[in-house]
């Protein structure tokens, strides 16, 4: 009986000891650190923000190609207040008699950028034209009649055909309204002017009898310069040579020479004058 009692009461008391612990308060989690409050923008703040460095949001949107693709506004080359000596090769087109070889140079002025006055002067080389030839009529008319045509020597030709040019000399405009840039590949680009030339020439020729003859013209003409760096470039020249001398048969006659010109210009003072 007093078994049954001592077991019934230890029963009865068992839970109290788990009661207990779970009425006791668990142990508080460390607190963790707060966070900074964040300033308030003021006014100053929010234009400087605004108002930030442009190129570093330029460089985030454009990425890689804003380093790679530089800006090509302005001159790159500059001819105001410099000196441009020319050394030339030039070559004569459709000529008749004469195929002429002119070595010479041209010195320039540039007062302004657009801008410059020249004095040119050349040697020329005369071959005989691929064009030219000499036609032979045997005697008699109508039917029978038979002519033999051959290309002519030099010596044939020397002092009767026209356009036996061997010296000239002038004074020249030009006028370079246009400056441009060509894009040769993705980070390199070509610079260049467009430019217009006239102006009066002196021309002396081998006439009849084979004396030296000196007469006046004009010229008239474009070209255009491609610019190696800051001092050096490389000019093509187009040019209408028009000037009269005395011939043969016609006494007078109103010669029209075109003329194709490849020259390489070195100008000075080798730095802008300005730099």
């Amino acid at each position: 009986m007093k078994t049954a009692t001592r077991l019934l009461i230890a029963l009865c008391l068992a839970p109290v000891p788990a009661l207990a612990q779970d009425a006791a308060p668990a142990p508080a989690a460390p607190a963790k650190p707060a966070a900074p409050a964040k300033p308030a923008p003021s006014a100053s703040g929010s234009s400087e923000q605004e108002a930030g460095d442009v190129s570093e949001v330029d460089k985030d949107r454009l990425g890689p190609l804003r380093e790679r693709v530089q800006p090509v506004s302005g001159h790159l080359f500059l001819k105001k207040g410099r000196f441009e000596f020319s050394p030339s090769a030039t070559l004569s087109i459709k000529d008749a008699f004469f195929a002429k070889y002119i070595l010479g140079g041209t010195l320039t002025y540039h007062p302004m950028e657009t801008l410059g006055l020249s004095l040119r002067a050349g040697y020329s080389i005369n071959t005989v034209a691929n064009a030219a030839q000499i036609c032979t009529f045997s005697e008699g008319s109508g039917e029978n009649t038979t002519r033999g045509c051959h290309k002519p020597t030099y010596e044939e030709l020397d002092g009767d055909a026209p356009g036996q040019m061997t010296l000239m000399g002038g004074v020249d405009v030009q006028w370079a309204p246009i400056y441009g840039k060509i894009s040769l590949l993705a980070e390199q680009f070509l610079h260049f002017d467009l430019y217009g030339v006239a102006g009066a020439t002196a021309v002396q020729y081998r006439g009849p009898a084979k004396e030296a003859k000196l007469t006046a013209g004009g010229n008239v003409g474009v070209g255009m310069r491609f610019f190696i760096n800051r001092w050096m470039t490389v000019r093509t020249e187009f040019r209408d040579l028009i000037y009269v001398e005395k011939a043969v048969n016609p006494s007078t006659t109103l010669r029209n020479q075109l003329l194709f010109e490849l020259g390489v210009s070195f100008f000075f003072p080798s730095a802008h004058p300005e730099s």
